[in-house]
């Protein structure tokens, strides 16, 4: 069996090097690891750190479409009977790769394979457990509780249902996920940490929460129609908390603790209005 393990890059040189050692460190036995990085002409030092490292690292640096664009290059660039994708500020914890194979091995039908995953901050600490569930397609409709580094996926599938889709900019490891689903792809949920999810401020995800749930919910209204409940509420909760955000940059001192209380207050409100926020947001 073979591995392909694909990294897009853009300016990540701070994390980069913990990303490719994750993956040089992983020992799987029996199990051909090749890994390949396409950076998009990164400005820091990316490239004098790709440098370093010699093979199974293959690495490409210049300009590209965006991340999705640079992650189906990857993918059509390698030939492994699996994929994995790792972001270059995530990273593989020990025996990733070898628990993901050995999954496969031991169940020829099934197409995708994911695990639980942690949070991390930009030091590599735990933060938090990534609220991962047991495989159900309509649970996945209401939340992604699926983290994209733990999750490998058998080459056959997407040269059946097709790549990422490149027009978007957040949400493609998401939308591929349902549409796989969809198409009856065989998902199977493993019990074991695999992948550090990095938080930073620094980072699309996080630094983006407004425009991440305004692509979900466009996603959603191309492929299916309509927006679930549920990313509606996600979606006005999370410009909402922007806006109070900036209130209480612009406040002073002496406001701030009430905007702290009016921050703490806004979870319940949202939920108390669900009807009326939804219908709003779909009339824009």
């Amino acid at each position: 069996m073979k591995v392909s393990v694909v990294t897009p890059s853009l300016n990540q040189g701070r994390f980069i090097e913990r990303t490719l050692q994750s993956v040089a460190a992983q020992l799987a036995p029996g199990v051909a690891i090749e890994h390949v990085v396409y950076d998009g002409g990164s400005s820091d030092e990316t490239v004098e750190i790709l440098g370093r490292f010699g093979p199974p690292l293959r690495w490409v640096s210049r300009r590209d479409k965006g991340q999705s664009d640079a992650v189906n290059q990857g993918i059509r660039a390698t030939d492994g009977d699996i994929v994995g994708w790792l972001n270059a500020d995530d990273v593989y914890y020990p025996g990733a790769i070898a628990c993901a194979a050995a999954a496969f091995a031991a169940n020829p039908d099934v197409d995708v394979v994911y695990g639980m995953a942690d949070h991390i901050d930009a030091e590599g600490r735990a933060l938090e457990p990534y609220p991962t569930e047991s495989w159900s397609l309509e649970r996945l409709r209401e939340t992604c509780f699926i983290c994209q580094p733990a999750l490998f996926f058998r080459r056959r599938v997407v040269e059946a249902h097709g790549l990422l889709d490149e027009s978007l900019d957040f949400c493609m490891d998401y939308e591929l996920w349902l549409r796989l689903g969809a198409a009856g792809a065989r998902f199977s949920y493993l019990p074991e940490k695999l992948a550090g999810s990095r938080l930073h401020r620094g980072g699309k995800t996080l630094g983006s929460r407004v425009q991440v749930h305004a692509e979900i919910k466009a996603m959603f209204m191309k492929s299916q129609g309509r927006v679930p409940d549920r990313w509606v509420v996600n979606h006005a909760y999370a410009v909402l908390e922007d806006w109070l955000i900036d209130r209480k940059r612009a406040s002073t001192t002496s406001t701030l603790g009430a905007g702290l209380t009016v921050v703490r207050a806004v979870p319940h409100r949202v939920r108390m209005s669900v009807a009326r926020i939804g219908s709003m947001l779909r009339r824009r």
